[in-house]
């Protein structure tokens, strides 16, 4: 009597792939893990420098607007948002998500905080087109179901944009 097993003889082919980083900017079109456009801008609409209203013992920190345009979806993209000093270096960064802007006849339209050690070194608020609403599972945390495309890293202080 010969007596054969199967079973998983092959190794999991897992491969994670890291979008590259796109060109951050006032006014982005946003770009799918892939690197493809997607059908929705985002735009910061303007900043400024002043006290939260809630902490305005603390100083100065940078208030923005921001906008994304394109079909209304639940869970829209979202990207991230840096305030940078005069050579695009970034001072601090968040990200902001189109499913938190809302605004009058259905404008996606909201503002956000970001507060930096020397408030006075800001220069503008630049977005970066990379969606990042959803980081799929990798290689390391699941071998079998992880691995594909995913956005790059968040952007932090320090990275030139």
């Amino acid at each position: 009597m010969v007596l054969a097993l199967s079973g998983c003889s092959s190794l999991w082919s897992c491969a994670d792939t890291i979008a590259e980083r796109g060109e951050a900017g006032v006014r982005v079109r946003v770009e799918g893990v892939s690197g493809r456009p997607l059908d929705v801008t985002a735009e910061v609409v303007d900043w400024r420098l002043e006290p939260h209203p809630q902490v305005p013992s603390h100083g100065d920190r940078v208030h923005f607007h921001y906008r994304f345009d394109g079909p209304d979806h639940s869970s829209g993209p979202a990207v991230d948002a840096c305030a940078v000093d005069v050579e695009r270096v970034a001072l601090m960064c968040q990200t902001v998500y189109s499913s938190e802007a809302f605004g009058p006849d259905g404008a996606r339209t909201g503002d956000s905080w970001l507060s930096v050690d020397h408030p006075e070194q800001v220069a503008g608020v630049l977005l970066i087109p990379n969606d990042q609403s959803s980081k799929g599972r990798t290689c390391e945390q699941d071998v079998k179901d992880g691995g594909g495309p995913h956005p790059p890293e968040h952007a932090g202080v320090g990275d030139r944009l």
